[in-house]
């Protein structure tokens, strides 16, 4: 499509906002599964893992601020782990809408050039209950593929909330 097409769609919650069928993600189904092991577990088993698991964290802001959650949880792992936003070389952000991805890339200064390469939720869809887990897959496909090291998974939860894991490929 065009920019100029996506002008023209409908708003979809009010006259003057902007939510549209072109900057929100679709329904859609899905299912994914990971297998997350102990480093005693993955030598037990024979088991070749992917990536490492550095931290995870989860913050909340005011509900009326509602998609902005993975600011605060990205900002808490990334300290936890003594890192910063420019340590990142792949940044997998679900978006259920355009300017709630956008105002999460402008307060963290995340460089867009890192963020969902693959694209994102309104791409690729925003399956409730899937999301997290087809976000860090897709995040650690494109670790491997473009042979980077160190990446963030993150969303927003829901009435403010956020979630952040920060990964290595092992």
């Amino acid at each position: 499509t065009t920019p100029e097409r996506l002008g023209r769609l409908r708003t979809v919650f009010r006259a003057d906002g902007i939510v549209t069928a072109g900057s929100a993600s679709p329904l859609s189904d899905g299912a994914a599964a990971l297998v997350v092991a102990s480093e005693s577990a993955v030598a037990r088993y024979g088991l070749t893992p992917r990536a490492r698991i550095v931290g995870s964290a989860s913050a909340g802001v005011e509900p009326h601020l509602m998609g902005l959650g993975p600011v605060p949880a990205t900002e808490k792992v990334l300290a936890r782990a003594g890192r910063q936003v420019g340590d990142l070389d792949a940044v997998e952000l679900n978006e259920a809408f355009a300017a709630q991805a956008l105002a999460v890339i402008g307060r963290l200064k995340l460089d867009e050039a890192t963020v969902n390469a693959d694209g994102g939720a309104i791409a690729l869809g925003h399956p409730l209950g899937c999301s997290g887990a087809r976000i860090l897959l897709t995040l650690m496909g494109r670790l491997e593929r473009e042979d980077a090291r160190r990446g963030l998974a993150t969303l927003c939860v829901g009435v403010g909330q956020g979630v952040a894991m920060l990964v290595e490929r092992v």
